[in-house]
């Protein structure tokens, strides 16, 4: 039977405001948020009987459940560096309820047999909510033409250099996607033609060990502002409902707009927890480990994406949750594969900004969860409102934890943020008003559910 839940005396973070408040959770729904000034809370002691479980979350703060619109949990087929399993297990423990996850597994996924059945296979093992993309290639337009906006999350297109055939750079093909009614597009944006002349010429120079700090001279500014300029400029032709993922300079800010509410923008970008906690003078500490793409640039990107965040040109903050075996990540560097975890430790690493004083915790809660709702505008999630589904995160703002191999839950087994002390710990995560994970102990059954969208 679905747990009844009484949350009392929690610091409740939800649409702007901070209030101590209880909250209740009736059959997996938020059932009433009771402010403590209202006076409701006085019947208490009365209502604690009729609840088969009641946290005390005393000096907690209680925020919705973080929405990840972009990670890679690996399954099919890359399964030695991740699955479904081991990753949702180590989102719950870092207070994500819900993801989506990108199309380069093996096999690709872009076709619509294939989609259903990473669907499928999330059913059985997922902790955490989830949905897919499709992926966009040269020539299966007509897939993507059948997709159901309802039941998935939309079309990822690498309009720059990507694995297998998914590169699109047809221009033909990109304006046919890009005309579709109805569904979201997501992009990567990197131009493939600039990213190749500066691998031949620094190739040259240095052969296939390049010093990993030329990472973001390979996958430049340039590279990165111009792709983005073509998906905004196709947008803006043909009305498309476009994402773009992981901005990484501050030219590409100048594209965005921040005048007009997130409910009526047709385009909008998200910021990645790395290239909001490190910049270019990490490459000497962190080495391959924070080899990512787009690249992570100097301080002055780095500080204008923080910046962004409290503006409105960037509307919300994702992970790119990219996991690889730690071998594949101290290859030389032309072999080094790109990607790091991130799905676990970001919650706490953006809290890291608010001890910072560079965001506010409303900001956190609006960027991590009110947004990427209100984005992909998923149904009934990413707010502490009744009768939303209780996708709900406690978290002690007065507990540090200090990133180590035996509490990293990431099939890798390892993290960038290896040796970091990170501000707060996250106690309790609850997915559709089942406690998913409690200081450390997990509670895997039941599992969670298919994201469903208001399109």
């Amino acid at each position: 039977m679905p747990s009844q839940i009484y949350i009392t005396n929690a610091l409740v973070i939800n649409e702007g405001q901070i209030i101590k408040a209880d909250v209740t959770v009736k059959d997996g729904l938020i059932h009433e948020v009771l402010p403590h000034a209202s006076g409701k809370e006085n019947n208490k002691k009365n209502l604690f009987i009729t609840f088969s479980q009641v946290i005390n979350a005393e000096g907690l703060y209680l925020l919705p459940g973080v929405i990840d619109c972009h990670v890679h949990f690996r399954e099919p087929g890359l399964t030695h560096k991740a699955d479904i399993f081991s990753e949702s297990k180590a989102a719950v423990a870092g207070g994500v309820t819900s993801y989506m996850d990108m199309p380069n597994t093996v096999p690709q996924t872009t076709s619509l047999d294939i989609l259903e059945e990473k669907f499928h296979l999330a059913s059985q093992k997922s902790l955490a909510n989830y949905s897919f993309f499709l992926g966009a290639t040269n020539n299966n337009i007509d897939e993507i033409a059948r997709t159901d906006p309802r039941h998935v999350c939309g079309i990822k297109v690498f309009m720059g250099s990507s694995t297998g055939h998914m590169l699109v750079d047809n221009m033909h093909t990109l304006k046919k996607i890009f005309a579709l009614d109805n569904i979201l597009v997501a992009a990567h944006c990197e131009d493939e033609d600039i990213i190749k002349s500066n691998i031949e010429k620094y190739k040259n120079s240095f052969g296939e060990d390049l010093p990993v700090e030329y990472h973001p001279i390979i996958r430049s500014k340039e590279a990165c502002y111009a792709s983005t300029k073509l998906a905004v400029d196709l947008a803006k032709k043909y009305n498309t409902r476009l994402h773009i993922l992981h901005v990484s300079t501050r030219e590409e800010l100048g594209l965005f707009q921040n005048n007009i509410p997130l409910s009526e923008k047709r385009v909008t970008s998200e910021a990645c927890v790395h290239h909001l906690i490190f910049n270019k003078t990490d490459y000497q500490r962190c080495g391959r480990l924070i080899k990512v793409n787009p690249a992570i640039k100097n301080k002055a990107d780095q500080n204008a994406l923080i910046r962004a965040l409290k503006t409105g040109l960037i509307d919300l903050v994702s992970t790119d949750h990219a996991p690889h075996t730690y071998d594949e990540k101290q290859q030389p560097y032309f072999k080094s594969a790109s990607g790091a975890p991130m799905i676990q430790h970001a919650l706490q690493a953006m809290i890291g900004l608010y001890k910072k004083q560079l965001i506010s915790l409303s900001d956190i809660v609006e960027k991590m969860c009110h947004a990427p709702a209100d984005c992909f505008r998923i149904e009934k999630r990413g707010y502490i409102r009744t009768g939303y589904h209780a996708d709900l995160v406690l978290v002690d703002l007065n507990s540090p934890v200090t990133v180590n191999y035996d509490n990293i839950l990431y099939k890798c087994g390892w993290s960038p943020l290896v040796g970091e002390t990170l501000p707060a710990k996250i106690t309790h995560t609850f997915v559709n008003g089942h406690l998913a994970y409690e200081n450390g102990v997990f509670h895997d059954s039941p599992k969670g559910q298919r994201l469903i969208f208001n399109r």
